[in-house]
């Protein structure tokens, strides 16, 4: 570390430099060491057990035998609800990713803009975000009932009602109306925040050079958004595949609503307690959930590196 002489002849170090001693060391030690161990604790020690169970046969009682990879070989063939589940989840991610976060975006550009009561709007759009998903389910209920249902009502359909949440090929759809209205607040704040931080003058040359706002969005201020697009494509991952308590609260993740979740937990904790095979579709959730969001990362980072 460098020295500055000052006029008495004496020696300083440069402001903005400050040297640990002993006791910030040891204090320093033991928040990280903390954060360490209940990251450990809550997040990866579950996590590589399950990997190990996965491979194993046990009721969570009797001795865990080693079974290899029978669990994968049941779930991927003789599983009947798992490759549902699957097709849900994808679902699930393609609605998030495609409708609901441009919608969001869409939004927060509109309020960002400047339009007549964009503090009521921004408010309205976001009130459901703080709302837990198995509350969203209960609203879904309340609205996409056969009997009761605020939806069919309002369509006029109480004499010949619509079984939106019974309806195999049709609950989906519905469930995924409902998760998106939770999830669009939360893209719309998080781009609205992005939006906030772009630098006007950037916007002033592009208009500077003839461009139009329809150019100078997808040139210029989309492009500074990238950060915010990370954090985007991170959450509607995780959100679309840890789906969980909207659909059990409408029917138990059953009847066309099958998700990885529901039959993680449905093996772990129902009466079949197949801890083993549970564990081993936790896993290909994990699988699923990494590929998608480490590839996402990589080609960021790459389109990054070329710039």
């Amino acid at each position: 570390m460098s020295l500055t002489t000052t006029r008495g002849g004496r020696r300083q170090r440069p402001r903005g430099t400050r040297r640990f001693n002993r006791r910030d060391r040891i204090v320093l030690g033991i928040l990280l060491g903390l954060a360490v161990l209940v990251d450990l604790f809550i997040v990866w020690g579950p996590t590589l057990a399950s990997v190990g169970l996965s491979f194993t046969s046990w009721d969570g009682i009797s001795e865990i035998s080693w079974v290899g990879l029978d669990n994968y070989r049941t779930a991927f063939t003789e599983y009947p609800q798992f490759w549902p589940a699957v097709r849900h989840n994808l679902m699930w991610l393609g609605f998030l990713g495609l409708v609901a976060t441009p919608f969001g975006l869409f939004l927060a550009v509109l309020i960002d803009r400047g339009v007549r009561f964009s503090r009521f709007y921004q408010s309205a759009i976001y009130l459901p975000v703080v709302l837990s998903l198995a509350i969203v389910g209960f609203i879904a209920q309340l609205v996409f009932s056969r009997d009761q249902g605020a939806l069919n009502a309002l369509l006029g359909r109480q004499d010949n009602p619509v079984d939106w949440i019974g309806d195999p090929d049709l609950n989906i759809w519905m469930v995924l109306l409902a998760a998106a209205w939770r999830h669009t607040g939360y893209v719309m704040i998080l781009y609205l925040a992005g939006l906030k931080a772009v630098d006007s003058s950037l916007k002033e040359a592009a208009a500077i050079d003839g461009a139009n706002e329809r150019q100078t969005f997808f040139k210029v201020v989309f492009p500074t958004l990238r950060p915010v697009n990370v954090v985007v494509m991170v959450i509607t991952v995780i959100e679309a595949l840890r789906a969980f308590d909207i659909v059990y609260a409408i029917n138990r993740g059953r009847n066309g609503l099958e998700l990885l979740s529901v039959l993680v937990t449905d093996n772990i904790i129902g009466e079949a307690s197949r801890i083993g095979f549970g564990s081993a579709i936790a896993v290909v959730l994990l699988v699923v959930s990494l590929g998608v969001v480490v590839t996402y990362l990589v080609q960021e980072l790459r389109g990054e590196k070329d710039r």
